[in-house]
Parts: C-alpha cells; structure tokens; sequence
C-alpha cells in the first residue's frame, strides 16, 4: 500500500503540473484580444484572468465526472502508472505547441494521453467509446462552428447597431464590454479546464482505492486544481496570445467584444451539460468569426490552417507518446522512473529552447512575423505554409492564399486604392497578406 500511496502523490503533483501548463498554454483563450486591442494591459488582464480561473473551479464538477468516470472505465484495471503516463503524453504535448505558439486543445492532449495509455495497458475494453465519440469528438467539430457563427452574428449585430455612432464615441462602451466579456470567458474557463484534472486526481484516488468509485471530487482536490491553473494562467502563454490575437485576423474592439462573448456562451452551455469540450477551439472559432462577421475583415486561413492540423494531431500524438510512457511505466518502478526522468529531460530541452527569443508582456503585440518558428511549427508549415510576412513580394505571396476579404470594402492594406483613375489601370495586382 506504500508504494500505491507513492505513486498516487506522484501521480497527483503530475496532474497539478498539467493544470498549470494548461493554465498559461490557454490564457489565450480569454484574454487575446483584450490584449491585442489594447483594452487591457498584457499583466493586468492575465492576473483578471487567473483571479476568474480560480473562481470558476468552484462552479461545478460536472466535466470532472465525465473525465474521472465517462471516458475511462474505473473498474477495468486502470492502475494509476496508467494515469501518470497518460499525463506526461499530455504535458509534452502543451509544452511543444506552446513553443510553436500553436493554440491547440489543452483538453484533447488530456484526452488522448489517457486513452493511448489505457489501449496499451488495459485493451480496448478500458476506454468507453461510446462516450469519446459523444462527449469529447462530436462537441469538438461542432463547438468552433457554433462559436464561430454565434461571433459572426454578434460582430454584424454589433457594427449595425454603432453604424451611426462615431468611433471615438464608441470606444469607452466596447473597452468595457470587452473587459466584462473576457471576465466571463476566463470564469467559463475555470468551469471547465479546471475540472479535467480533478477529474484526473478523482480517477487516480479511486484506482488506489482512497475513495468509492463514482465520487465527486473532494474540496481539497477542487482547490488544489483551482490555483494550479490559476498560477500557470497569471505566468501567460504569450507565444500563444500573440498567435490568437494577431495572427488569425485583425481584432477591433466590436469584434473582440462578440468573440468572447460568442466564446463565453458556448463554454457555458458546455459545462453545464457535461461536454469536456477544447476551449481552445471555441475561442479561435469565435476569433475567425468575428473576422468574418467585420465587412473588410481580414481572416488568415493559412495560420487557421496550422491550427486545425494541430487540433487534429493533438489526440493521436498526445495517445501514442502516452503509449510509449505507459509501457515503460508497466515494466515496474524503473519503468515509472524512467518516464519521470524522460518526461523531466523533455521538458527542460524545451524551455531552453523557447528561451532563445523570448515571447512576453513586452513584446507580445509585435505581430505573427515576429512568431518564432519551433520544432512543430516547421513540421506543419510543410502541410499548411504559414501567411507570408508583410515584408513578402506579390511574386513570393500568392493571392488568396493568406486572407479573405469582404468585396465590399477591400481591406486597404490587402488592396490599396489609387484615387488617379489614369493609375489605376497601369498598377499590377497587389498580393493579400
């Protein structure tokens, strides 16, 4: 029973690790385009948003049900060298796409770590598939789509009701409201993404016999989750703020305004009916739909692009490194230790890594050409090339491969007027970018 207790605590502080690279890997989620519009300053709205993590923790455990007792079948052998190893699967996996700057699903890194672990120690028999499909992959393709066209909507709605108003007018009220908004996405972030590693630490319990299967996590599990991701949220994933707020599309206020909105909403509902959906999705969808719903917005496909082939790598990728660790970790204490040791190695290599150009509060509103290129970046610019910087020539940037622009108001940088009608004419076509 000694060395179960062990391996429980060592599991449960891997678990709290997770929780806080969760926590800065998805500080994007609410506080991007605050940021980027200046609504906020970069410290103060990571520090709002770590205080409402926090706070949104306590809200409610229905999520921690679906991961502690939906996904994973509690009583079909799950040892808690299973749990730890699907947990180093996930954790390596948010430390290489924050050093890409890659906005991808902290919870489907969770997911696929823990069902790649279970297939090699358990057998197929261990994971509910039923549940994966209709708790984890259906609210994964649907939720962007629903945020996206509710933040569509909501920017249209919102431009049409200020199209009298004056910018300078305006300003103050959008600046509020997307404060009060961003709030309400870090609150629905908290009752959410906190809650899968309770659901974590929950599972681990009941494997190692410390409380009876199907229990709702105990209080000191619920805090200890709540600072966790509320710590790695006040750090700030900046590398990924800097790609979600500049690099999918150029926010206005109106637009951030209805993003995080449109976002809030659909992580609400989601919570509240169970679904362990990626926040990360629904915030990026939203951001594409409030580029969308701005006549002259501009949305660049090709980082969207990178972003849904990350989204897609994330759970096989996340499952076959869980894999691995979970067959080194069911050769016997060795095993574990030499995951720990491993999993610390990659670790390491990969914060010195990020520490060769620096991403922070500083300089993160410097643009996507600034985004440094890591390891993952380079490997899925070879599926989807990234948009070319604005330095690129109309013979290296091709037209339509970078943004969509609404035809009736050309977004001037992407198509500049010429008011001499005589010059028109001559002048080449300018290249998007």
């Amino acid at each position: 029973m000694e060395h179960i207790t062990l391996l429980i605590g060592i599991v449960i502080v891997t678990a709290l690790v997770f929780d806080f690279t969760n926590g800065f890997h998805d500080t994007a989620n609410a506080m991007a385009t605050t940021i980027s519009t200046g609504a906020l300053r970069p410290k103060t709205a990571v520090a709002m948003s770590a205080g409402l993590n926090l706070v949104g923790a306590f809200l409610s455990v229905e999520v921690a049900k679906t991961i502690s007792g939906g996904i994973i079948d509690e009583s079909s052998g799950i040892r808690p060298e299973v749990i730890f190893a699907g947990l180093v699967g996930a954790i390596i996996w948010n430390l290489l796409t924050w050093l890409a700057g890659l906005p991808s699903s902290s919870s489907h890194a969770l997911f696929g770590g823990l069902i790649g672990a279970t297939l090699v120690s358990v057998g197929t028999h261990g994971v509910h598939g039923q549940a994966v499909v209709m708790k984890v992959l259906i609210p994964a393709v649907a939720a962007p789509f629903v945020a996206g066209l509710a933040s569509m909507a909501a920017t249209r709605l919102t431009y049409r009701l200020a199209r009298t108003r004056a910018e300078a007018d305006t300003a103050k009220g959008y600046r509020a409201g997307q404060i009060a908004s961003a709030a309400l996405v870090s609150l629905a972030h908290g009752t959410n993404d906190a809650q899968k590693t309770m659901g974590v630490i929950t599972l681990a319990l009941i494997t190692g016999g410390v409380v009876a299967p199907h229990s709702d996590p105990p209080m000191w599990v619920i805090a200890s989750a709540g600072l966790a991701i509320a710590l790695g949220t006040y750090l700030g994933g900046w590398r990924i703020i800097r790609t979600m707020g500049k690099g999918i599309t150029d926010i206005q206020p109106p637009q951030g305004f209805a993003a995080q909105t449109g976002a809030a909403a659909t992580i609400l509902a989601s919570s509240h009916l169970g679904f362990a959906l990626s926040t990360t999705q629904v915030c990026s969808g939203a951001v594409m739909g409030s580029g969308l719903g701005r006549k002259g917005g501009v949305v660049r496909w090709s980082t969207a692009r990178r972003m849904v082939v990350a989204w897609g790598l994330t759970l096989p990728a996340a499952g076959l490194v869980s894999a691995g660790a979970a067959f080194l970790a069911d050769q016997g204490t060795w095993g574990v230790t030499a995951v720990a040791v491993l999993a610390l190695a990659i670790g390491g290599g990969i914060w010195a890594a990020s520490r060769r150009k620096p991403v922070d509060h500083t300089n993160v509103n410097d643009g996507p050409a600034a985004e440094p290129a890591g390891v993952i970046t380079t490997a899925l610019q070879t599926v989807a090339p990234p948009p070319a910087g604005p330095v690129a020539s109309a013979a290296t940037a091709p037209a339509s491969a970078e943004a969509v622009v609404a035809p009736t108001h050309p977004d001037p940088v992407a198509a500049p007027t010429h008011p001499d009608p005589a010059q028109s004419p001559a002048r080449p076509a300018a290249a998007t970018s």
